[in-house]
């Protein structure tokens, strides 16, 4: 959030570095976890319940690695740099400079502009959007696994009915 007092703060450090060691957690735990997906044991015990929910997971990890990658890109530049990097990619129309900002979600780096007009830098183009396409994909991933394992608790409980 910008202020009056200080209308050029980018990503607060502390919470970058939170945000990254996190992710990096979580990151690895669920690969190592989709990684244990591809051992025999874990193969023979494949339902399409499953494997809808581990396609869910593998793309929430590719998005947490997205965003990861974004946030790696905020890390290593100064305040100073930031607003040398809103400056020298400044649209042609765009007058003074009045100040940046850091959203986290989605994850940009904000340059205000006099005019009211605002343009993100210093985040590759393809982050956000493709953060969102995978967590569509998990969403919709996530929502079959569900509907399969109902599915599937009906079929067997009807089966023992009978039985």
């Amino acid at each position: 959030m910008t202020t009056a007092s200080d209308p050029w703060q980018g990503h607060d450090f502390a919470v970058l570095f939170t945000v990254l060691i996190a992710g990096m957690g979580a990151l690895a735990g669920l690969t190592v976890y989709l990684f244990s997906r591809f051992t025999r044991q874990a193969r023979l015990r494949s339902t399409p319940s499953r494997t809808w929910r581990d396609v869910s997971l593998a793309a929430v990890t590719a998005g947490i690695a997205l965003y990861l990658w974004g946030c790696l890109h905020l890390l290593f530049l100064e305040d100073q740099e930031q607003a040398e990097e809103c400056e020298h990619r400044r649209p042609d129309g765009i007058p003074a400079l009045v100040g940046l900002r850091g959203d986290f979600v989605p994850l940009r780096l904000v340059c205000e502009a006099s005019n009211g007009r605002d343009y993100a830098v210093v985040i590759p183009d393809y982050v956000n959007p493709s953060i969102a396409v995978l967590m569509l994909l998990a969403l919709l991933s996530a929502t079959a696994s569900v509907v399969l394992q109902r599915k599937q608790r009906t079929t067997t409980a009807t089966t023992r009915k009978k039985g």
